[in-house]
């Protein structure tokens, strides 16, 4: 195989779900170390690694970036090839999202013949929130353009993402043995369930959505459950919007579960704010070339996803977002074709020749 295949397949070996990825932040220390970069790791746990020119001189430096946690079940990874595909044995994920990124970059690196000066930005916890980007080191970075390694397709450059709200509501009632004394008891369950069946949820408009993904509450089926949580979300590609949509949930929640005599505590936290870039920016213009280079025609897309891309974009760093080639993201049916890891790179390196030309 080659030093592409085997390094991803290595990687994903390590693991890395979020909160647990400081094995793999030290391997890709090492890794950046020993192919010439000054990598250091920031407070946070992040690496940036800043590799120097090569073929070119006083070229602006350009940021590449990926991360480096995984989602659940990424823990005990055993990953198979047959036929040019790689994937998980199927009890757990794969982690080509994102370590196929990691490994593309690195590839890139390893063999273009030009590039600029490259910031290489590799972040823990994006999966649970862009934790380890909202808290990175940005006083170690100075490009001002960049790429995020973190699409899923070939054919597509992401140039934005949505205001995002995590809503997290804990209902607190009053626990009593159902059977015996059901009335001295208050149902936290009836709570949360009144108040999530209040919520308008789903599609509210072309650009704005809601959801509850998670409820969990009672211990025994014979009693009157103490406790309840359950976590919500909303998104738009309008910030307004988001904000406002936040507001009337977290409003909805209070006034229905309080009905049912329980108490709610709620924490709302904007992970993300809405951002684009212009179609025709410097990023999505290399990008497009160096695509257009492999005959792959590329489209422009607006996601209603979240990427680090969005907090990058927001500092000023103007980002686009490229394909690993990954399907599947976050099943037991994730896979990569090495077809399309071959492709990335060949992208990857294109993006670093023209970027050190212009």
């Amino acid at each position: 195989m080659s030093t592409l295949v085997d390094q991803f397949i290595e990687m994903v070996q390590i693991d890395s779900e979020s909160g647990n990825e400081a094995k793999m932040m030290a391997y890709l220390k090492a890794q950046a170390t020993e192919m010439g970069a000054q990598a250091e790791l920031d407070p946070y746990g992040n690496l940036i690694a800043n590799f120097p020119a090569r073929g070119c001189n006083d070229k602006a430096p350009i940021l590449l970036s990926c991360h480096a946690d995984t989602v659940q079940p990424g823990v005990g990874i055993e990953p198979v090839e047959e036929n040019g595909i790689i994937r998980s044995r199927g009890n757990t994920i794969l982690g080509a999202d994102n370590k196929a990124g990691i490994a593309e970059v690195f590839e890139a690196l390893r063999t273009a013949e030009v590039l600029p000066p490259v910031e290489f930005a590799v972040s823990r916890q994006e999966e649970v929130g862009l934790y380890g980007v909202k808290n990175m080191d940005f006083s170690r970075i100075t490009a001002k353009r960049g790429f995020l390694m973190d699409g899923d397709t070939l054919d597509t450059i992401i140039i934005g993402g949505p205001s995002y709200y995590a809503i997290d509501v804990k209902v607190t009632g009053r626990a009593a043995h159902a059977g015996m004394e059901p009335e001295k008891g208050i149902s936290a369950i009836a709570g949360a369930a009144r108040a999530i069946a209040a919520l308008k949820l789903g599609r509210i408009d072309e650009e704005t959505t809601a959801n509850v993904g998670v409820i969990q509450g009672g211990i025994i089926r014979n009693g009157v459950p103490a406790t309840t949580t359950f976590l919500a979300e909303c998104r738009s590609s309008n910030h307004d919007k988001a904000a406002q949509l936040a507001e009337e949930m977290t409003h909805t929640i209070r006034s229905n579960a309080e009905t049912e005599g329980v108490s709610v505590e709620i924490k709302t936290d904007n992970l993300c704010q809405a951002v684009s870039i212009p179609e025709d920016s410097w990023t999505v213009r290399i990008a497009q070339k160096a695509l257009a280079k492999l005959n792959i025609q590329a489209k422009c897309r607006f996601i209603t996803g979240f990427t680090d891309a969005s907090i990058y974009n927001n500092r000023g760093i103007e980002t686009a977002v490229l394909g690993i080639g990954a399907q599947n993201e976050h099943s037991t049916e994730e896979c990569i074709a090495i077809e399309d890891m071959n492709k990335a790179v060949a992208v990857l390196i294109e993006v670093l020749r023209l970027s050190a030309e212009e």
